[in-house]
């Protein structure tokens, strides 16, 4: 008796748990000056020319609920009063391993956010599945901006890197409340990745997919967005950015997926430049053209 009713209490806490999924638990603001980029971004303890614009922005460091745990992430919000589009950030990486920091908001992100965004990401959960259950902790984003007084969240659009770009492929796949999204250098094919990197099936794969060897194949279709595009919400719309120069992701991946999307009428586009992985040569450019994007995509 004492067993059933055991198991009826852990039932109810995990129900209860999973309802609250995306509740912001704490929302800390960062001092700029005492992190870690300070020096690059500042001169003289002020902030260079070209990172002036962070003096109209609010960071904050979150923690929210997702799926009964606690994930951390990052916030931006422009100072002045109102209410914002929402874009959310997937980083790429794995593990610790280009996790979410404020450098990386800032290189990112922080252009988009001056124009009047709230951007949010997420670290995703200490045990990474690398596109399994932690797609939970990017789509309970959807619910975490609720409690965010400047965000408005029926207008919500996505950014993805790399890794990231897997994870916006996904929740494209498994969410309708994306009204537009990014993917640069993003993965759409692991299968590819295996042959192009196969340190990255040991070291990643291996180790972040549960039991991966025994199903490698079902678990590799599931995260590769090659075999499952006509399950992207149809009502959303994708720019894939692509650096034909990129040593991480297959640049013939973003032609691959582009060619995939236009067999079946998504609103897509692709474009290329000769770069590498994180488009070290054209950041003003791609500062650029992602503000340009979700104005058009999402702020319309």
């Amino acid at each position: 008796m004492n067993r059933i009713i055991s198991s009826i209490i852990f039932l109810l806490f995990l129900s209860f748990g999973f309802a609250q999924n995306g509740k912001l638990l704490s929302k800390r603001l960062v001092d700029l000056s005492k992190t870690p980029i300070w020096n690059t971004i500042s001169q003289d303890d002020e902030l260079k020319p070209n990172f002036e614009h962070l003096k109209k922005l609010n960071f904050y460091f979150i923690t929210y609920q997702s799926d009964s745990l606690k994930v951390k992430g990052i916030l931006i919000e422009p100072k002045n009063q109102g209410k914002y589009p929402v874009v959310i950030f997937n980083r790429g990486g794995n593990r610790d391993f280009g996790g979410l920091t404020v450098a990386t908001m800032i290189m990112y992100t922080s252009k988009l956010a001056e124009q009047g965004y709230v951007i949010i990401g997420s670290n995703y959960r200490e045990k990474d599945e690398f596109g399994g259950a932690d797609i939970n902790d990017v789509l309970n984003l959807t619910k975490t901006v609720k409690d965010i007084d400047k965000a408005e969240p029926n207008c919500i659009g996505m950014f993805g890197w790399s890794r990231g770009g897997m994870m916006t492929y996904l929740a494209l796949q498994k969410s309708d409340k994306i009204k537009t999204a990014i993917v640069g250098n993003g993965v759409s094919n692991l299968f590819d990745t295996t042959k192009m990197r196969p340190e990255m099936e040991t070291n990643v794969f291996a180790e972040c997919i549960p039991d991966y060897w025994n199903n490698k194949e079902s678990e590799l279709k599931k995260r590769s967005v090659i075999y499952w595009a006509d399950e992207l919400d149809k009502n959303s719309s994708l720019l894939i950015l692509c650096g034909t120069n990129d040593k991480r992701a297959n640049p013939e991946q973003a032609d691959q997926i582009a060619n995939k999307l236009k067999e079946i009428k998504y609103d897509h586009e692709l474009r290329k430049f000769k770069t590498d992985h994180y488009f070290s040569e054209y950041k003003t450019e791609l500062n650029a053209m992602i503000i340009d994007w979700f104005d058009k995509r999402l702020k319309k």
